[in-house]
């Protein structure tokens, strides 16, 4: 009965101090990997209730508020003993930028929207999409660009989006490369890093094991 009456009294006062008592209350919220976005703004979403016991904070629902947010790829929220939840985030990546109702948004690599630019990074390239192509010809779009080898992507002003599987390099020097698809873009991308040493205005490696090369200067 003393060994029962003892671990009641663990189990009990345990249970008091997590979630009845002020010991463990929640007192902080610390929010880790911003670089473009405003803690402020994380921290609006998240509304994590202080004050309160820090185990009775709803940690999944905290995470999901957080992943409104438009720069949001993945969130985390865990509690840190004994006063803190922590919320650590990982920002989505531009890939390219698109004009949208002549606003310039970032696009990361799945074809989500979220940032705004006054002006284009120079070191991103431009996604025009038809008025016709929808949000999955933009996500194919900025798959491609994800995919392509680092020295193509140097050479590549826009893409011009006509459909899923109608995507063309508009490329800095004045040539044009039909892509195609997002489908095998590292092979194209090889192929074609070959084939622009031939003469031409037009570089077709859509199906990249039959490239063609077509235009006033082609051999």
């Amino acid at each position: 009965m003393l060994v029962g009456l003892v671990v009641a009294l663990v189990v009990g006062g345990g249970v008091y101090s997590v979630y009845l008592s002020d010991w463990l209350r929640a007192e902080e919220v610390s929010v880790v990997g911003l670089d473009r976005i405003d803690e402020s703004d994380v921290l609006a979403a998240a509304r994590v209730p202080l004050g309160g016991p820090l185990a009775t904070v709803d940690l999944d629902a905290v995470a999901r508020r957080v992943g409104t947010l438009a720069g949001v790829e993945d969130v985390s929220v865990t509690r840190s003993w004994p006063h803190d939840v922590r919320i650590d985030v990982t920002e989505r990546e531009a890939v390219a930028v698109v004009d949208l109702a002549g606003t310039l948004r970032a696009v990361d690599a799945t074809g989500v929207v979220f940032d705004r630019f006054r002006t284009a990074p120079a070191d991103l390239p431009r996604i025009d999409v038809a008025p016709a192509a929808g949000d999955d010809a933009l996500a194919e779009g900025a798959k491609v660009v994800a995919a392509m080898p680092a020295d193509v992507s140097a050479m590549v002003d826009h893409l011009e989006l006509a459909s899923i599987d109608d995507i063309d390099l508009a490329l800095r020097d004045g040539r044009t490369v039909h892509w195609g698809s997002a489908a095998q873009s590292q092979e194209k991308g090889e192929v074609l890093l070959v084939l622009l040493a031939q003469p031409g205005q037009e570089y077709d490696v859509s199906v990249p094991g039959q490239p063609t090369v077509s235009g006033a200067d082609a051999s």
